[in-house]
């Protein structure tokens, strides 16, 4: 297939994003369909999810966003990063996939009909899951399981909480941690301690009956997805050679967000435990485990809500609410 072919429509229906602010500049509106490279590959897509990284980056918030993505307004205005759908269409020097194969990854302006990128950003399918499944796991799949495997060398019986364990990490980081062979302890709150139960942890902590951070125990790994909590108090609960990884990030403008991690940076030097900011990178290979969890019985995607495209929107101030249980995923 040539380097120039057009998907068969000349535009698309996708959510533009017009300048920084609210959920109200997401736009359902027709764009310039996407042309296919030499090694691109494009996507029909037909579920999507949504993350907190989409917020961020609709906000401009914390403003140093604006030094990346536009210092007026988003450089790339389509918004969306996680997809799954059929392979519409290859490049010349493409090899591992071709039209007709269902597959699932990551990749900017996945709110939209099409999506191209390299085979990079993509994997197969993994059998036995939807569309709308698989959309639900690569930004939170790979950022638990960089979390836990590179970050906390997590190692068979080790105890492991997870703070923020019924949301779109957090369910996928149980379940990863349960599949390394950890004891887990999930946070959440009351509503969702069944969910987490289902899910294979062995203890559940009631936030709001339990101050997990004085409970007496101490924990090898704790992955924070939450950043509600201070340092002291969760090294309080950290075995004196344990890890604090620090995933999750409080709300603000300016460096409120980014407090977390510079935080435990800095204290990483004055102590033996190991305190690791995460800032996850999509990698293929990262899909590729998460698919072989999946086909396993290991790992499954929990979804919350399903919205079509056209309401990007209320998707995104329902995640912005901070109530998710699971994902939250779009329809295309």
């Amino acid at each position: 297939m040539s380097a120039s072919v057009k998907v068969q429509r000349s535009v698309m229906h996708a959510i533009i994003q017009h300048g920084y602010g609210s959920p109200k500049r997401l736009r359902l509106e027709e764009v310039e369909a996407p042309v296919v490279g030499d090694d691109g590959v494009l996507v029909r897509v037909h579920a999507a999810s949504v993350n907190p990284v989409d917020r961020h980056l609709m906000r401009g918030q914390p403003y140093l966003v604006h030094l990346t993505d536009g210092l007026l307004g988003p450089k790339v205005t389509i918004r969306g990063v996680d997809l799954a759908g059929r392979v519409e269409a290859v490049g010349v020097d493409v090899t591992q996939f071709q039209p007709g194969d269902a597959v699932f990854g990551h990749r900017r302006a996945a709110f939209a009909e099409y999506v191209c990128g390299t085979e990079a950003n993509f994997a197969p399918l993994p059998e036995g899951l939807t569309f709308e499944q698989a959309a639900a796991i690569p930004v939170a799949g790979y950022t638990a399981l960089q979390g836990l495997r590179d970050k906390g060398q997590l190692q068979p019986g080790q105890r492991v909480l997870i703070n923020g364990a019924s949301g779109g990490v957090g369910t996928f980081a149980v379940q990863i941690a349960k599949a390394l062979g950890a004891e887990v302890t999930g946070v959440c709150s009351a509503r969702n301690v069944d969910l987490v139960q289902s899910i294979g942890a062995d203890h559940v902590i009631d936030y709001s009956q339990q101050d997990f951070t004085r409970a007496g125990r101490q924990y090898d790994l704790i992955l924070d997805a939450v950043g509600n909590r201070s340092l002291h108090s969760l090294r309080r609960i950290l075995h004196p050679t344990g890890t604090l990884v620090v995933v999750g990030a409080p709300k603000g403008r300016w460096i409120r967000p980014l407090m977390p991690m510079a935080k435990a940076a800095v204290m990483a030097r004055f102590t033996r435990q190991r305190l690791m900011p995460l800032i996850a990178q999509h990698k293929k290979e990262d899909l590729l485990t998460l698919k072989e969890l999946v086909e396993a019985g290991k790992v499954k995607p929990v979804i919350d809500r399903i919205y079509p495209l056209r309401d990007v929107p209320e998707a995104v101030r329902y995640l912005e609410a901070g109530h998710a249980r699971g994902k939250v995923v779009i329809a295309i």
